[in-house]
């Protein structure tokens, strides 16, 4: 516990312990500290009612009914610095009516009152600071043996883990969000009680929903930790098109699949080597339309024509419920529409131009790792074929120094204006691109003699 608290913090406290208040470390921050970590956040709690701190932080703000101040570090540390500390009131909670928020709130008296309401053991231990700042064993406030559990590498509900889960259902998924950052177990009884109260998730919110699966999913253990939310009924509840692959069979002669689409699909996510959190969901989710397409050919054997089409659309449609932004339903619906492109040695170079351009050059090398997750998910030995590899280097060469644009075409707006005599509109931008479509399959082409003589001729 050598950890050096920051100038911010003791600043804050001198003037809490000036006051006559006491200032405690306690939840995630002091986590990272037993384990020997630098918190990336220090979180606070106090016997100071927020009207105190108001007082004693005049450019403080507080604006919620949790008891929470957030504290300007600008002229704490007296530097343009925009950062804020949190600060919040001990306090007790009573009646969560909708599965999420307590519908009474009072500040409590003693820190042992507040570490009572929090969800599991590891995140309900304090540490007093005092003067000499320094964050020793005596100034543990562990009720519940958190510290314990934390050494035992163990997620355990605080109290009955049943009331801790009917209390705040989002409880459901930290649990195991918290399993896939921290390579913890989550204990017996909290773990059955998470599988008994699973379809409370209906409550929470997509957004917050869409929270905790990215962050699982950017931890160290994703596979890992999406198998719990399978084994849990959790899965169910956010993503039952995932479910649909279960039992339905790839097994085709002279394929390497074996398993079932589900289990293709996260052992896909598993060996997917991209840390993208969006990246590992497209990977997760790349093969979802084959259950909906599935059929057989002449011979009798499993065939999931246009899976990809099927597949991006639901994974945009899964992506709008969860409350993706555009941005990510977009880059989500790409990666899965054209994840089974070709890497045919033959191929021209104008179909790997149009491979560029279709998935975006953003784009590029998120999709090449899914087709490693794809494979490796698929039973295959190594991560990439030769002819992976030489498609690889053709895309490459094709983006150096950059790839073709439209903006490379030998003539401009100006002059499709000119040679026909008309003004700015709509029509311009038409010509342009079926030139550049058309020029992308032939560069040599890209002449002004020739693109002005197809100009009339597409007009």
């Amino acid at each position: 516990m050598n950890h050096v608290v920051p100038e911010e913090i003791k600043k804050i406290y001198k003037i809490f312990h000036e006051a006559g208040f006491k200032l405690y470390l306690v939840g995630g921050c002091v986590r990272d500290v037993l384990q020997n970590k630098t918190p990336k956040d220090w979180d606070l709690t106090t016997d100071a009612t927020p009207e105190k701190m108001l007082e004693l932080f005049p450019d403080a703000f507080y604006d919620n009914s949790f008891g929470t101040v957030g504290i300007p570090l600008k002229k704490i540390l007296e530097t343009e610095h925009e950062g804020v500390v949190e600060v919040t009131t001990f306090r007790t909670e009573q009646r969560y009516e909708d599965s999420r928020h307590p519908t009474e709130v009072e500040w409590g008296k003693t820190v042992e009152e507040d570490l009572s309401r929090r969800d599991f053991t590891m995140n309900a231990i304090a540490i007093e600071l005092k003067t000499d700042m320094q964050l020793s064993q005596d100034a543990l406030i562990d009720p519940y043996h958190g510290k314990q559990d934390i050494e035992n590498k163990l997620i355990r509900a605080v109290g009955d883990p049943d009331q801790r889960f009917k209390e705040d259902a989002l409880r459901l998924m930290r649990a195991i969000r918290f399993a896939a950052q921290l390579g913890f177990q989550i204990e017996e009884k909290t773990l059955q009680a998470i599988s008994t109260n699973a379809t409370l998730l209906a409550n929470i919110s997509s957004e917050r929903i869409r929270d905790e699966l990215l962050k699982l999913l950017a931890s160290e253990y994703p596979y890992e930790g999406i198998m719990l939310l399978k084994n849990t009924g959790l899965l169910r509840e956010i993503l039952p098109e995932l479910l649909e692959g279960v039992g339905i069979s790839q097994v085709r002669p002279g394929r390497h699949h074996k398993d079932d689409v589900f289990t293709h699909n996260v052992l896909s996510l598993k060996h997917c080597p991209s840390t993208d959190p969006i990246v590992r969901f497209a990977t997760l989710i790349h093969d979802v339309g084959k259950p909906r397409v599935a059929s057989t050919d002449e011979n009798g054997f499993v065939i999931f024509h246009n899976h990809e089409i099927i597949g991006s659309r639901m994974g945009y449609e899964i992506c709008d419920r969860l409350r993706f932004s555009k941005k990510q339903r977009e880059k989500v619906f790409k990666l899965i529409r054209w994840h089974m492109f070709t890497v045919d040695e033959h191929i021209t170079d104008s179909a790997v131009r149009r491979f560029i351009r279709r998935i975006g050059v953003e784009n590029v090398k998120d999709m090449m790792d899914l087709r490693v997750g794809d494979r490796l998910g698929g039973g295959t030995q190594t991560a990439e074929s030769w002819r992976l590899k030489l498609f690889k280097q053709r895309v490459e060469e094709q983006l150096a120094p950059a790839p073709f644009s439209i903006n490379d075409l030998a003539i401009n707006g100006n002059d499709v204006m000119k040679e026909l005599n008309i003004k700015p509109g709509r029509q311009i931008g038409e010509i342009l691109q079926k030139l550049f479509v058309e020029v992308d399959e032939d560069l040599s082409k890209n002449t002004k003699d020739y693109l002005l003589k197809r100009v009339k001729e597409i007009n």
